[in-house]
């Protein structure tokens, strides 16, 4: 069976409050708000602290590398993956704290298990805009 033509991605539409986000995805970095009086980061950009409710929050660069809490295997794409099934989308718990959603590459259905070191990488969108997905951490950056 033939795959379906590829359509493109979404771009994301930066707001006022993500666009620090997509500034540092710009430029390889993954962002993360951080809340002052909580000594916590959290994700997905919001205006107000998850935490304390505050506007308190400063943006800080993350590690970028965290564990597969989970995952799951996607037959049935969203648009602009069509091109793409099946393919791997994961929880990732990053080691700041938080968990992000994001697809897995570099790894197959047969070699993923929970558990395993992920670090961020960067997928271009068709307009150049980069996006963040993740793959398996061999320790060596890059």
């Amino acid at each position: 069976m033939a795959k379906p033509t590829a359509k493109p991605r979404p771009v994301p539409k930066p707001t006022p409050v993500t666009q620090p986000f997509w500034d540092g995805a710009r430029d390889g970095r993954l962002m993360l708000q951080y809340d002052l009086a909580a000594r916590k980061y959290q994700f997905w950009p919001r205006a107000n602290s998850v935490h304390t409710g505050r506007r308190n929050l400063r943006w800080k660069e993350a590690s970028g590398r965290g564990t597969l809490h989970s995952y799951t295997v996607t037959h049935v794409p969203t648009a602009g993956f069509e091109h793409r099934t099946p393919y791997l989308v994961g929880l990732v718990e990053l080691d700041e704290g938080v968990r992000i959603i994001a697809n897995l590459n570099g790894v197959g259905e047969d070699d993923v298990e929970i558990g395993m070191r992920v670090r961020v990488d960067w997928e271009e969108l068709g307009d150049g805009s980069p996006y963040y997905a993740f793959v398996p951490d061999t320790g060596a950056d890059g």
